[in-house]
């Protein structure tokens, strides 16, 4: 079984390529941070090369920057190639299969905070204060509402 699970911050802003026959493709880099701090109590990462393609490359590189903070599910591949020095390169890399985006780059929460359902009553931090407020409607502007019946639910 080749089944790799990440999560981790993108080190750059990922970029939208298409091959020759118009499949999107985006090459990326993500830091994964390590479980366990070094020697000087320094958590160090590891940066894995990923690819992902189609439409998931479209929305990747639409809709993230670097230090985005990303889960992908996916398999480690290996490839080879020919240099133009006529040497032979080994390339592997995650070919991700599902990618699943969990945070922005100011966000400062860990993978477990992201996942909590545990509510806070703090003062918002300084990079929530442009947030929108709870009371706005992001639906008000999607016309006539919808009214359902307990028989067109699947439960």
């Amino acid at each position: 079984m080749n089944k790799v699970i990440l999560i981790g911050r993108l080190t750059k802003t990922p970029e939208l390529r298409m091959t020759q026959s118009g499949i999107a493709s985006a090459n990326f880099s993500l830091a994964v941070q390590r479980p366990f701090t070094n020697q000087e109590g320094v958590r160090e990462a590891d940066f894995v090369n990923c690819v992902v393609w189609r439409k998931q490359a479209e929305n990747l590189t639409k809709y993230c920057t670097k230090g985005s903070q990303i889960a992908i599910e996916g398999r480690i591949q290996t490839r080879n190639y020919d240099a133009e020095d006529g040497t032979k390169r080994y390339v592997t890399e995650v070919v991700a299969d599902n990618i699943t985006f969990l945070g922005s780059k100011n966000s400062n929460a860990d993978a477990s905070s992201v996942a909590s359902t545990s509510v806070e009553t703090s003062q918002p931090a300084p990079s929530e204060a442009n947030s929108t407020d709870i009371d706005d409607d992001p639906f008000k502007d999607f016309g006539e509402e919808v009214v359902l019946s307990d028989d067109d639910l699947p439960f």
